[in-house]
Formats: C-alpha cells, sequence, structure tokens
C-alpha cells in the first residue's frame, strides 16, 4: 500500500507521546492561527478561482469560521483535557474514579470541496486538540484550494505528526485501506457509506457529516419579506453548495403566491437584475456538477432565473413551484442554486411531509407564531434546527453541528470536536490498604455479605431507605 510507510511514522510519532502535552497542541494550534493569517488573501483567490465564490462570503465562511473555532479552542483546551471526576458509591468513597480524555492515536480527515478550508480545519483543530496525529486528505475537486493546503500547510505543522495526501477516488480508496484510530468524513451520503465500510475492516470509529433535503417550512403567519431575504440569502449563498442550505420550501398555495414576488426582489436586491453580472454570486464547481444541476431544472415550472450557462457554469438562482413529490429534484440533495416550493395544505401536512422522508441535516421553519415553530421542532428529527432563519445555528460553536441517519453520524464544533477526537477512558484509582474493608465481596459468601455489599455498593433514589 503506498501509504503505509505514512500512517507507520505518524503512528511512531503518537507512541512516543510527542502530541501527548498540552504546550505541544498549543503551539500547533496557533501555527494554524498564522495558516489562516498569513494565507488568507490565497485562500479567498483559490477558492474565488473554484467557485467563483465572493471574497466577503469565503471570509465569513471559512476564516471567520475557523478563526472563532480556533480562539474558542485555545482558550478552554486546559479546561477540557482536566480529568473528569464523576460520583462514587459508598464502598468508594475514599477511591478515585474519573474519565481521562486520551487522543485516539492516528487520525484520517477527509474534506469535501464546497468549503475546502472551514471543512478541513474545524476538525484538524478538534483532533490537534485532543493530542493526535492527523492525515488529511483536501478534495480533488477544488484544485487550487487542495494545492495550496498540500504545499503550505506542512510548512506550518510538525511533519511528524501531520501530513496531507492529494488524489481522488483511487488514492483515497488505498488510504482507506491502512488501520487509522478515527475517520472523520464529510460528504455526501453514497460516498459515507463507502467509507464507513471500510473503516468496519479494522473496527474503527467514524464521524460522518453528511447532506440531505433540509426542508424548509413558511407557515401564514410570518413577515413575507424577511423570510424571503433569509431564505434566498440561505439557498443561494456560495451557489446553493452547502449542506445546510434549506433544499425546498413547503408552504400554502396562498403563502408561496406572496413569496415568489418577495423572493424575485430579494434576488434582485443582493444580485441585480442580470445575478450572472454580480461579483457575488458564484458557480458551480465542476462541469459535471453544472449538468446535473441543468438537468433538474425540468422538475416542475421556473417562476424565477432558469439560465444556464456552460462555458461560466452559471446557473442563475432559481425557484421552482409546481414540483411534486416525485420529480427528480426531489430525490436527491439539490447542492445548487435552485429552490423548489411543495404546496401542502397545513402545518400537520408539512411535519407529516418531513417525517415520511429521510431524517436531513437541518430543519427550518418561519413563523410570526413561536407556537409553530416549537411544534415544528418537537415533531420532527435532524440533526440541527433553526427558527425563523437559515444557516445560522452552524456559526455557534457553543452548539454541536452533525446529522442523524442518513444526513450523518457524531457532532463537531468548539468542545464538541474536542470531545469527537478523545476517548473518554473511565479510571478507578484504589489504594492498597484497608484491606478488610474488601472481605465481604469475597468467597465464601453469605446473605449478610451480601447485604453489607448491597448497601455500600447501590445508587438509590432520594426517597429510598437502606437496611442491612
Amino acid at each position: 500500500n503506498p501509504y503505509a510507510g505514512l500512517v507507520s511514522r505518524l503512528r511512531a510519532s503518537w507512541l512516543s507521546e510527542k502530541t501527548r502535552p498540552m504546550e505541544y497542541r498549543m503551539a500547533q494550534l496557533e501555527a494554524l492561527g498564522h495558516f489562516l493569517d498569513e494565507k488568507k488573501q490565497d485562500i479567498v483567490e483559490a477558492t474565488a478561482s473554484d467557485l467563483g465564490r465572493a471574497a466577503f462570503e469565503t471570509e465569513l465562511s471559512e476564516i471567520l469560521l475557523c478563526k472563532n473555532e480556533l480562539h474558542e479552542t485555545l482558550n478552554n483546551l486546559s479546561r477540557w483535557m482536566k480529568d473528569e471526576h464523576v460520583d462514587r458509591t459508598l464502598a468508594m468513597q475514599l477511591d478515585s474514579a474519573f474519565i481521562r480524555k486520551d487522543p485516539y492515536g492516528v487520525v484520517l480527515i477527509i474534506a469535501p470541496w464546497n468549503y475546502p478550508t472551514s471543512l478541513f480545519l474545524a476538525p484538524l483543530i478538534g483532533a490537534i486538540a485532543a493530542g493526535n496525529c492527523v492525515i488529511i486528505k483536501p478534495s480533488e475537486v477544488s484544485k487550487k484550494m487542495e494545492r495550496l493546503v498540500a504545499e503550505a500547510l506542512p510548512n506550518y505543522l510538525d511533519k511528524d505528526c501531520f501530513a496531507v495526501v492529494t488524489g481522488g477516488v483511487q488514492e483515497t480508496t488505498r488510504l482507506l485501506e491502512n488501520k487509522f484510530d478515527y475517520i472523520f468524513f464529510t460528504g455526501i451520503p453514497p460516498v459515507g457509506r463507502i467509507v464507513m465500510a471500510a473503516a468496519a475492516k479494522h473496527l474503527t470509529p467514524v464521524t460522518l457529516e453528511l447532506g440531505g433535503k433540509n426542508p424548509c417550512y413558511v407557515s401564514d403567519t410570518c413577515d413575507v419579506t424577511n423570510v424571503a431575504r433569509r431564505v434566498a440569502w440561505g439557498r443561494f449563498f456560495n451557489a446553493g453548495q452547502t449542506c445546510v442550505a434549506p433544499d425546498y420550501l413547503l408552504c400554502t398555495l396562498e403563502m408561496q403566491e406572496k413569496l415568489i414576488p418577495a423572493l424575485q426582489k430579494a434576488i434582485k436586491d443582493f444580485y441585480g437584475p442580470n445575478p450572472q453580472e454580480s461579483p457575488d454570486f458564484g458557480r458551480m464547481v465542476s462541469d459535471k456538477q453544472f449538468q446535473r444541476i441543468r438537468a433538474l431544472l425540468g422538475s416542475g415550472r421556473v417562476a424565477i432565473g432558469g439560465q444556464t450557462d456552460e462555458a461560466e457554469r452559471y446557473i442563475a438562482p432559481t425557484v421552482l413551484v409546481e414540483v411534486q413529490p416525485s420529480d427528480p429534484i426531489m430525490q436527491e440533495e439539490i447542492f445548487g442554486p435552485v429552490l423548489p416550493i411543495v404546496v401542502v395544505a397545513n402545518m400537520n401536512e408539512a411535519i407529516d411531509f418531513i417525517n415520511s422522508r429521510e431524517r436531513p441535516l437541518a430543519i427550518y421553519a418561519f413563523s410570526s407564531d413561536d407556537k409553530v415553530v416549537n411544534q415544528v421542532l418537537e415533531r420532527t428529527s435532524s440533526g440541527g434546527f433553526c427558527g425563523n432563519d437559515t444557516l445560522m445555528h452552524m456559526t455557534l460553536s457553543s452548539l454541536p453541528f452533525g446529522g442523524i441517519g442518513n444526513s450523518g453520524l457524531g457532532m463537531y464544533h468548539g468542545k464538541f470536536s474536542f470531545d469527537t477526537f478523545s476517548h473518554r477512558r473511565g479510571c478507578l484509582k484504589r489504594g492498597m490498604g484497608r484491606e478488610p474493608l474488601n472481605g465481604p465481596r469475597y468467597p465464601p459468601y453469605s446473605q449478610q455479605k451480601l447485604g453489607v455489599v448491597r448497601a455500600a455498593s447501590r445508587v438509590t433514589r432520594p426517597d429510598a431507605c437502606t437496611l442491612l
């Protein structure tokens, strides 16, 4: 295997305990901060080349989010690393019982192309903070960013403990043949299954950050202008290539009639009369993605947009109406600047529709009535939830980010990243003396001994009493 030597070298570094001291972890995290500061313009330019993305969107979604993750981790790492002492029974009051946060070992992070900086850096911050050695596999689809990561990042991190591997499907497949101690993958469910199957051969734990069709319910009682602006921003940010973007709207026919002109105005306000000329609207990352999205435009009827330009990989901000649940666009995650509207009779029908499909990465609900938002929250299941806005829940490092079921397995961001890459090791330390206290648990057994052991070891309810 072409990567066996690399994995072995990193495992030897991990076994040397080089990554365990807090000072080492802090130094590597500080180095990531230098990478972000010194290569910021290169990141902006590479992402603009790969995705046609505006510098504003890159600074917000990649640079700022990563700096927040980094500062949150640096500010709290010493506290996160401390042993967590736990409750003890009467029999162990003189002992020490605690949870030790151990690193897993050699970790593999496989990143996607849509946010090619933050979606490898955010998990990398957690993996380093937890004391692991890491191999990073950036996406080959975002070519300029892949080259930047491969050439620049090793100059900032310890080469004995961190490495970048480039390449496509063949290289990733060979990489996955090696035994890792943890695998973190961000991508689509079909590839997630392949990663999980490869991990299963070595009984390697995984985090899978996948996607899904994120529903957005809009009730009849809401500020239509605000809804349109927040939905349009979330759907068309990064040209719709966002795993938590609202994938489709659910609303009544009456609300659809109000939303169409409001969405049209929001799109014009954001990108001008011709979004193709706007410096703030991105492009499809590849010809393959362009062709896939263009094919989906045949679902329903185009109410807004619909224009395409293959030479630029441009697809206009588009809204589709008269969309049926059986249409092709409702069978897969869109991952492009197209927003279908599915008409429902009421909130209950919307909730039934959501619950009849795979559990998504995010659910959005808009209403001026908080009871409606709470009903959607309480009666559905998803990786995350955001009421009366889109995308914003994932900007808080204090909230876990991850999917459920088809949309993923595990979570990260902030302390949740540190926890993901840490094995919580249950530890008990007892003294060598006081042996008579252990007498009741040793043979020969008796009912009297059982009563003593039971009384000393049981966990009771507040209103319970103990009889010896």
